[in-house]
């Protein structure tokens, strides 16, 4: 079954359930994925694209939660963290960062990487391997990190 079969599935036993909380979050999650099918004029059939949809989902409720704990609203933010808990749930495990230097390491010496300049084949080569599954902006900053001189 496709990952947007799954959500659609769990929809309807969240609504069976009663479980008001998960609804709310998987309505949204359909929401998303129904504005992006009607704004390509296609319809999302693999699961790439539903996970970039959830990962961009978690970004965004990463980035209020900080603004609304720097707003000093942790009822808010306590509700951001719920609500990707149960997106999180339809995410690929996340690499450790174990995992995650030794793709970076890979990759910088598959593309001969030698400096700054070459970062963008350093991404290229760690977002082929780690898609859906690593903060791509904490993998960027490593990779600078290490190309830095």
């Amino acid at each position: 079954m496709s990952l947007k079969g799954q959500i659609l599935d769990d929809v309807k036993s969240a609504m069976k359930a009663g479980e008001k909380d998960r609804l709310k979050v998987l309505r949204l999650i359909t929401a998303a994925i129904k504005q992006v099918e009607v704004d390509e004029r296609k319809v999302l059939d693999d699961d790439a694209s539903v996970l970039s949809i959830l990962n961009k989902m978690v970004k965004q409720r990463r980035d209020s939660i900080t603004q609304f704990e720097q707003g000093s609203r942790q009822d808010l933010a306590d509700i951001e963290k719920a609500e990707i808990d149960i997106i999180a749930a339809y995410l690929p495990e996340q690499l450790s960062d174990e995992a995650l230097d030794k793709l970076i390491d890979d990759a910088i010496a598959a593309t001969g990487a030698d400096g700054i300049r070459d970062m963008g084949k350093v991404m290229g080569a760690v977002k082929a391997k780690a898609a859906g599954r690593a903060d791509m902006a904490a993998v960027g900053a490593k990779v600078k990190a290490r190309l830095s001189p």
